[in-house]
């Protein structure tokens, strides 16, 4: 698209959320002193008509010398070519929010514009052991981001796979383990796995894996804070807690006939695949952090930090 290299920004992070807080905070420091030029994408109001949270961001994001820019990532294909077109690198925190399809939208308008390197938003799961047909429309849709980027080469690709944010196996909703309630559901099995990371190890580790050298191309980085089955779950918050929780399996049969009575509940679909394990975690030890001698928070180490909140 933009053909003057010398006049290309940096480096373009959309989103400014959980994820993409915890990106640029790791990051803007590290580039300025390369130097390196970072700007942030949010959505048109959060400038316009800022929260006071939105307020907050703003002003954290101009300390750390990073620009901001009002741009709605539902706009047409073309303008987003546009726009990245403007940019080296393009890292995208935006999450799932914005609705079914665009995510191979913005990876369709990246490839257009001719960027030179690409961290999709794959901060998940192990989309290409889950496959097609998870029964989760939005894991489908990742799963094709993937072979979109492997189909061309002249936009490079680093994949960040992550697994879940740690935080989730404790949101009520979610139901894996309810605080309040004292209650644990072990999903599929007590032997089936998770993969999690907390979003500040893995801002850090993006940072790392965007500036390693020699640089990283066109692969799967994988990064955990820990590795854990559902009962060695229930074993760490037993003892972090000193209580005895009531334990519960939800078998893949159970969370099957739930998907199919609530086909569009977001947790039931959640729920449904976490407990397939296979592709929901990795083990740590052949991990980027691990690899490198990087410490990440752990399960219990999480906990920890909660209750003492």
């Amino acid at each position: 698209m933009n053909d003057s290299g010398s006049t290309l920004k940096d480096i373009l992070v959309l989103g400014a959320g959980q994820l993409g807080m915890a990106v640029l905070r790791a990051l803007a420091p590290r580039a300025r002193a390369l130097p390196l030029s970072v700007t942030a994408l949010v959505s048109p109001g959060t400038i316009n008509d800022p929260s006071e949270q939105n307020r907050a961001t703003l002003t954290e994001l101009r300390a750390l010398g990073v620009d901001v820019m009002g741009f709605d990532l539902a706009s047409d294909e073309h303008a987003l070519t546009g726009l990245f077109g403007n940019y080296k690198t393009v890292v995208n925190c935006s999450g799932f929010v914005a609705g079914p399809g665009t995510q191979m939208k913005i990876t369709r308008a990246v490839l257009a514009a001719n960027v030179a390197r690409y961290f999709p938003w794959q901060f998940g799961v192990d989309y290409d052991v889950v496959g097609r047909n998870s029964g989760h429309p939005v894991f489908d849709e990742q799963y094709d981001v993937r072979q979109l980027l492997r189909s061309q080469r002249r936009t490079e690709w680093v994949i960040v796979s992550t697994g879940m944010f740690t935080s989730f196996l404790f949101e009520p909703t979610f139901d894996v383990v309810d605080l309040e309630r004292g209650t644990l559901h072990g999903l599929g099995s007590w032997d089936t796995k998770v993969t999690v990371t907390i979003p500040e190890d893995i801002g850090w580790l993006t940072t790392e894996i965007l500036l390693a050298e020699p640089r990283l191309v066109n692969e799967v980085v994988y990064v955990a804070g820990d590795t854990i089955s559902y009962g060695q779950l229930a074993d760490v918050v037993e003892h972090v807690t000193g209580r005895t929780f009531e334990k519960t399996v939800w078998t893949l049969d159970k969370l099957r006939a739930d998907l199919k009575a609530a086909p569009d509940d977001v947790m039931t679909r959640y729920r449904a695949a976490f407990a397939l394990g296979e592709g929901m975690w990795w083990d740590k030890s052949g991990t980027f952090n691990q690899r490198n001698g990087y410490e990440t928070v752990d399960v219990e180490h999480f906990l920890r930090m909660q209750l003492q909140k």
